[in-house]
């Protein structure tokens, strides 16, 4: 898929919005997500559904909720997928690139994962029951304040900072980091992954650099996915696959995703290998 609008410009953007005015979005708007939607494709090979819903024409026995996260939101977009191999990743990877696209057109969402009802929102999104939902957003405008329990949540998850280049990309093998001039034509791609959201600000993409390759690595947080029964840091590696992919297509570099190239070097503790990106001219 080509994206047509700046990645730079859409990562700077987009931030996460907990606190809706009762602002609709506009009919046009609307218009251009759902043309947008029907554009979507990931490099995972895995089809990903969007599912609208809208509080105001729910029934009075859906009262869906997101145990005081998101306050005042109206309309909300979930993405479904069935649990198979690189199918959490595909999600991460269509759902954020629908998210840039949102901050492009000035509104506003937010990742949710964990703080929501996902018994009640399966129900209301009508997913298919071979099929997880592991992630919705709301979509609104924001207020211009943040509520109390907003900035508590930033604040304990310090969602502003990211980690250094240092602490996230490598050269060779991950004893050497990757200097930014080593980096070459890939800078711009790697610091808007640097830059991409993630479950509790986690960032556990690890980038290694060898051979001309650019390999994905996942840091697992210890018992952070346990209460999912699978591996939402998955989601974390597809967001970071769009913001990689998305920035080097917007520079013209031409590549793709694989999974089988894992270079075999020496992994530090709760490392796993996940995918590559192999430039092909």
């Amino acid at each position: 898929m080509n994206i047509n609008f700046s990645i730079e410009e859409a990562v700077g953007k987009r931030v996460s919005v907990r606190n809706y005015t009762s602002q609709p979005i506009e009919d046009e708007k609307r218009t251009l997500l759902t043309e947008f939607l029907k554009g979507l494709e990931n490099p995972f090979n895995q089809k990903v559904n969007f599912h609208f819903f809208d509080m105001d024409q729910s029934s009075e026995d859906q009262k869906l909720g997101t145990y005081g996260v998101i306050q005042k939101a109206k309309h909300f977009l979930g993405a479904s997928i069935r649990p198979v191999p690189r199918a959490l990743e595909a999600l991460g990877y269509e759902m954020e690139t629908v998210m840039l696209y949102l901050a492009h057109l000035d509104i506003g969402t937010c990742w949710l994962g964990g703080t929501f009802d996902r018994k009640g929102f399966v129900q209301a999104l009508h997913v298919g029951e071979n099929e997880i939902l592991p992630a919705i957003t709301p979509i609104g405008y924001a207020q211009s304040s943040r509520h109390l329990q907003e900035v508590l949540m930033r604040t304990f998850v310090q969602a502003h900072k990211r980690l250094e280049w240092s602490k996230l990309f490598f050269y060779n093998d991950f004893q050497t980091g990757l200097a930014k001039e080593q980096a070459n034509n890939y800078t711009f791609a790697l610091e808007m992954v640097r830059l991409a959201p993630s479950a509790s600000n986690k960032q556990p993409w690890r980038i290694l650099l060898k051979d001309g390759n650019v390999h994905f690595y996942e840091y697992k947080t210890p018992k952070y996915s346990d209460a999912f029964g699978y591996d939402i840091q998955r989601i974390d590696m597809g967001i970071a696959a769009a913001h990689f992919e998305h920035s080097v297509k917007e520079l013209g570099m031409i590549g793709k995703f694989v999974w089988d190239v894992d270079p075999k070097v020496e992994l530090p503790q709760h490392m796993e290998y996940v995918f590559s990106w192999i430039p092909l001219v």
